[in-house]
């Protein structure tokens, strides 16, 4: 298999990947990443995931927008059940879309996942009942180097798809971020 679409996004180095989807009466099988795929599309990244995180949230939780200073992640993020609006924010301070966002639908009927390069923060809102939302990770989380940035902050100007955006449901550490200054 190891076939892959990789849409590049309005900010580099951030892509969509669209797996190869092999569907049959029975089912269908897909692969998730491929290490010779990604290395054939030129992507210079090393995705050498050492950590795996799976999360289930109800309709309206909003989680992030988070990041590690120290000890930065690449991540590669897909919806298993559900559907969520991701959300990834450019903090690369050299990059020409610096505080640039790049927002998709994830969901488990379009397969897609998005590749989360390093010098991001990141964030999603479940649009679904529930959803399932798995994170692959190239960095050990260390709690101690997290931080993030208010969600509803006025500079970033993130259109969340919700119709009440101040009525989301947040984690007490996703509600106490600070906009950027």
């Amino acid at each position: 298999m190891g076939k892959f679409n990789f849409l590049e996004t309005k900010i580099e180095d951030l892509y969509i990947i669209e797996p190869y989807v092999f569907k049959d009466d029975m089912g269908y099988i897909m692969e998730m990443y491929n290490e010779r795929a990604f290395k054939s599309f030129n992507l210079d990244i090393d995705l050498k995931f050492v950590q795996f995180n799976e999360v289930k949230f109800k309709k309206g939780v909003l989680r992030g927008l988070r990041f590690q200073e120290k000890h930065a992640q690449d991540k590669l993020v897909r919806v298993v059940e559900g559907e969520v609006f991701d959300v990834a924010v450019d903090l690369r301070e050299n990059s020409p879309t610096y505080l640039k966002w790049e927002g998709i639908t994830l969901s488990s009927e379009n397969k897609r996942q998005l590749y989360v390069p390093k010098g991001f923060a990141h964030g999603f809102l479940v649009l679904s009942d529930y959803a399932v939302v798995n994170c692959n990770y190239t960095q050990y989380y260390r709690p101690e180097f997290e931080t993030g940035i208010a969600y509803n902050d006025p500079t970033l100007d993130i259109n969340w798809p919700i119709d009440d955006i101040d009525k989301v449901l947040l984690l007490d550490r996703d509600r106490n971020w600070e906009n950027i200054k």
